[in-house]
Order: structure tokens, then C-alpha cells, then sequence
């Protein structure tokens, strides 16, 4: 997948955010891997950092403030920002930071990159039943699954999958983190057997690779 950044700036033509009250709009409904805000030349945007951090689809993202005197260094740290760069920025300055912050970009997308697959799995529970459903999508965190009838009343305790490709089925504790009325869930992963996790882990990067292959 291509990493994706808005830029918030009146220094800057963008199509898709020409002021504070756009950013903020597209901030609500988007997700990036990381935002750019002109602190102090462009009115309102220093609420907009502050507020970052709170938002729900873009808490994570890598943040970088753009500062010209008014707001110092340590008070963009402490509103959240992950990186600062001083007017006038200099392009050996820009690529410095763009080049420390790409790890923690790359890192954060593999956290919330989903792969949508069709694989049976068994969710097992406190008291021992089980029920057969269907794993719809698969992150490094959980699992979204489809399943048909009611759930048990005990707590679901584990999950045992096997994504396409991988040797051996898949184990993994597991806690509900969201349900509806269609038959769907989402299953965080709370803990996983070592060889498991590397399974997966591998398994999630080379879906990575093989997204961004296609997206140039």
C-alpha cells in the first residue's frame, strides 16, 4: 500500500485541504500515515495538532509540526507532534526528518493493515463449546469473523485458523472488541504462542509487500 500524508498549510496548494476547517473534516473521516500542520502561519491549525492525538482515526499517525518562531519546539513535543521542522526548511533538513519518520510510518501501517480473506476457523470458550465461523479479515492485532446462529454466553477464550499458505493452523487468546446484530465480530488477539506470531507476522508482511507491488 502507498503511505498516504495530508498536508495542512496555507504555504502549500492542496486540492483536498485548502484550510483548517477542510483538514479538520478530512481528519474525521480518513486515516493517514502522517500529517503535516503549518503551526504558525496558518490561523486554527495549532488546535488541529493539539487535537490529533484524540482523534479516532488518526491518533497514531506520524505528526509533523511546521513551526516559524511562535510556537517553540517544546510545545509542539508536548501537543503531540512526532517531529518538527523551522522555517525555511531546507530540503536537507525535510529529508532527514521524512527519513527517520518512514520507519514509524511503515510500522504503524502493518499495525492497522487488514487483508481480506475466507478462511474457517474455530472460536473456542470458557467452558469448553465451540463454534465454527468464518474469518472475513485478519490484522496483526485480530481478527474480524462471520458466524451464523448465537454465541455461547461464556467468554471466548481462543482461535484456531489457518490463513492461505501458512504450514501449519494458527492459535491465538482472544477477547471480543466489537459485535452486531448480522452475525459479525471482531476478535482482538491478547496473546499468541511464539511460533504463531512469527507465522503470522511473516505471513501479513509479504500480503504488505505484495499490496505496494501492485499500488506502483
Amino acid at each position: 500500500m502507498p503511505l498516504e500524508s495530508l498536508l495542512l498549510s496555507r504555504a502549500i496548494d492542496v486540492e483536498v485541504c485548502r484550510g483548517v476547517s477542510s483538514g479538520q473534516e478530512i481528519l474525521r473521516t480518513e486515516k493517514f500515515d502522517a500529517i503535516l500542520v503549518d503551526c504558525d502561519d496558518l490561523k486554527g491549525a495549532l488546535p488541529v495538532l493539539e487535537s490529533l492525538r484524540k482523534s479516532a482515526s488518526n491518533k497514531n499517525s506520524v505528526t509533523f509540526a511546521i513551526l516559524n518562531g511562535v510556537t517553540t519546539t517544546q510545545q509542539a513535543f508536548q501537543m503531540g507532534a512526532n517531529f518538527v521542522l523551522q522555517k525555511p526548511i531546507s530540503a536537507l533538513n525535510a529529508k532527514r526528518c521524512l527519513s527517520a519518520a518512514i520507519n514509524f510510518m511503515i510500522g504503524e501501517q502493518r499495525r492497522y493493515f487488514r487483508y481480506v480473506v475466507e478462511i474457517p476457523a474455530t472460536i473456542v470458550f470458557g467452558e469448553g463449546d465451540k463454534l465454527k465461523a468464518t474469518v472475513t479479515n485478519i490484522s496483526e492485532g485480530g481478527m474480524a469473523i462471520f458466524f451464523r446462529g448465537k454465541l455461547p454466553k461464556s467468554r471466548p477464550s481462543a482461535a484456531h485458523f489457518k490463513p492461505p499458505g501458512v504450514a501449519s493452523p494458527l492459535e491465538a487468546k482472544i477477547q471480543i472488541a466489537w459485535i452486531d446484530d448480522s452475525g459479525r465480530a471482531g476478535m482482538r488477539f491478547t496473546d499468541m504462542p511464539k511460533e504463531s506470531r512469527e507465522q503470522l507476522d511473516h505471513w501479513l508482511a509479504e500480503r504488505i509487500e505484495k499490496a505496494d507491488k501492485r499500488a506502483y
